[in-house]
């Protein structure tokens, strides 16, 4: 490698190393699209339609309306604890409105986020199960049946609710339908065969939405069909399933349809082989339905349970539900993404902070101090050999300007001047390489939990999760006018870029001028560039910028070389 390749090379390197909100970017726009990926992993496991299976597939034609006119359209059992509040419908038994008790959806307004919807409303979101047969000539309960309570006549966590319908057969069938204090529905599928004939049934569990939702667009973070299936996780984009539906066998799991922040689930009953199937005909459904047949003879019953989990994606209770219930890998229903390993424990750290500083602003700048102090020696390491290139950049002009005419020369004196001041131009690539891993988690981390969401932390920042609401071209709100989204450059994304800037005086100057101009410009781009990201992650990469360049300072101090 010639001598001034090497010297590009490490001003590259450096300038990526302190600006690394690149690697934001390049997790955004150049990183391989990973629905490919998921959809090369998961082809092997595709299989046909099992025709020994009766189909869920039925003809439905609804009137579409508004949500309140839907919600009154059938008789409701209502249901409501500390966290969510909504009914179920007694017009198919299905679980079809539910709102978040929470959460708003307006940093300061009183509209509280509704998830689900009923089956007639445009953007209907719901939840049904039961049976179904092979047998044409059994009436089965489905999204028409009118089911009646028996009972009591709202849900509470105290008080469960009990569903019933007969048909003319002799077959009674039931529900038992009881919810815990956060997010958890618990359905008991009872059938009572009182005729004189045995009748076979596949139990199922379905979500189903009719419409494409609005999803953040990132490749960092899965928004659609979710599942996991023997300890193998699937996840499906919308538009993967519109183009060609999913559907695998397996003996335990569960399966989900992910938002960003919420989580509509349904885990099958426990033991029992089971089809998952994702497809899209006119709306989405996410679905499961045993395999086998369970045989209900005369004057005898069966019951299956099978639970509903529709929750707000806290870490807390994700995770505790995973663990109460024995659901495998059901964490991943926040998506932690393939660093799963560093990025959780990281949220931890940043929740141990904000519990004992009250702020999740505080915390960001705790966990960043924490991750400086983590890779002190190997970011003195890195910025010993770039203060020795920067030292050695006059010396290195000289030797230039001397054997301009003779590269070889040139490159025989750069190589005898590094020997002679012990310099390896590469030496700050691994540092680098090792931090690069932690940087892109703690992202991860900031952009796709619920805790952060609503967060303040001190003067203007009212939510950290949302990008700093003011903006230079209407001096921060000093003069009357609102300027477009994309001049809304606030000023936490200003004080990162100038910290970049003085960041950058630090390192060596590239002898190249037009590649100077290049790196001046820098932080003027990823300050525009950013400043539509989440407040608290602009704060974090100025804080981190800030505490580098004290101690890239104090290091570069003490520098000295023998060439004068």
């Amino acid at each position: 490698i010639k001598g001034q390749e090497i010297m590009d090379t490490r001003n590259v390197i450096a300038a990526i190393s302190l600006s690394a909100a690149v690697i934001i970017l390049y997790s955004l726009f150049f990183q391989p699209d990973p629905a490919t990926i998921k959809k090369n992993l998961a082809e092997q496991n595709k299989i046909e339609n099992n025709e020994d299976t009766p189909s869920l597939d039925k003809n439905e034609n609804f009137a579409k309306l508004s949500r309140t006119e839907a919600l009154k359209e059938n008789d409701r059992i209502q249901f409501e604890n500390g966290s969510v509040v909504g009914s179920i419908s007694l017009k198919g038994a299905a679980i079809d409105d539910l709102t978040f008790k929470e959460y708003n959806v307006e940093l300061n307004g009183s509209d509280k986020i509704t998830l689900l919807s009923p089956r007639n409303v445009e953007d209907g979101y719901l939840i049904e199960s039961g049976f179904v047969s092979t047998n044409k000539n059994i009436d089965i309960p489905d999204a028409s049946t009118v089911w009646e309570v028996s009972g009591n006549k709202k849900l509470t966590n105290n008080s469960p609710v009990k569903l019933t319908w007969s048909n003319t057969q002799g077959i009674t069938f039931e529900k038992y339908i009881s919810l815990d204090d956060q997010f958890l529905f618990t359905v008991k599928e009872k059938i009572i065969n009182s005729s004189e004939k045995s009748y076979s049934f596949y139990s199922y569990g379905q979500i189903i939405r009719n419409k494409l939702p609005e999803i953040s667009g990132f490749y960092i973070l899965h928004e659609g069909f979710l599942s996991v299936l023997d300890d193998q996780l699937i996840e499906e984009d919308y538009d993967d399933i519109q183009e060609k539906k999913f559907t695998q066998i397996a003996q335990e799991g569960f399966v989900a349809i992910s938002d960003k922040f919420w989580v509509t689930s349904v885990i099958p009953p426990k033991g029992k082989e089971f089809k998952t199937t994702f497809d899209y005909k006119n709306k989405f459904r996410a679905n499961y339905i045993s395999t086998k047949g369970i045989e209900v003879k005369a004057n005898t019953s069966i019951e299956e349970k099978i639970q509903i989990i529709v929750a707000a994606k806290r870490v807390n209770v994700i995770d505790g539900y995973a663990e109460n219930l024995d659901i495998n890998k059901f964490d991943l229903a926040i998506d932690w993404g393939f660093m799963y390993f560093i990025t959780k424990p990281l949220f931890f750290v940043l929740d141990y902070f904000f519990k004992l500083l009250g702020n999740y602003g505080l915390a960001i700048i705790a966990v960043t101090i924490c991750i400086r102090l983590a890779f002190f020696p190997l970011a003195n390491f890195s910025f010993k050999s770039m203060g020795k290139m920067k030292l050695l950049a006059p010396e290195m002009a000289r030797l230039k300007e001397l054997h301009k005419d003779d590269k070889m020369k040139l490159q025989q004196a750069m190589m005898a001047l590094y020997k002679k001041e012990k310099v390896n131009p590469m030496s700050g690539c691994l540092p680098i390489l090792v931090q690069i891993p932690v940087f892109f988690a703690l992202y991860k981390v900031l952009f796709v939990t619920i805790e952060m969401r609503h967060m303040p932390f001190y003067g203007w920042i009212h939510d950290l999760s949302d990008r700093d609401p003011t903006s230079l071209f209407n001096v921060f709100g000093l003069l009357p006018w609102d300027p477009p989204s994309f001049l809304l450059i606030g000023a936490w994304p200003i004080i990162m870029g100038i910290t970049m800037f003085i960041q950058q005086k630090l390192n060596p100057t590239p002898p190249d001028p037009i590649q100077a101009k290049i790196f001046m410009f820098f932080p003027v781009f990823l300050t525009v560039i950013l400043a539509p990201f989440p407040a608290g992650l602009v704060i974090y990469w100025s804080f981190n910028n800030i505490f580098t360049m004290i101690q890239q300072y104090i290091v570069q101090r003490k520098m000295t070389i023998k060439t004068i």
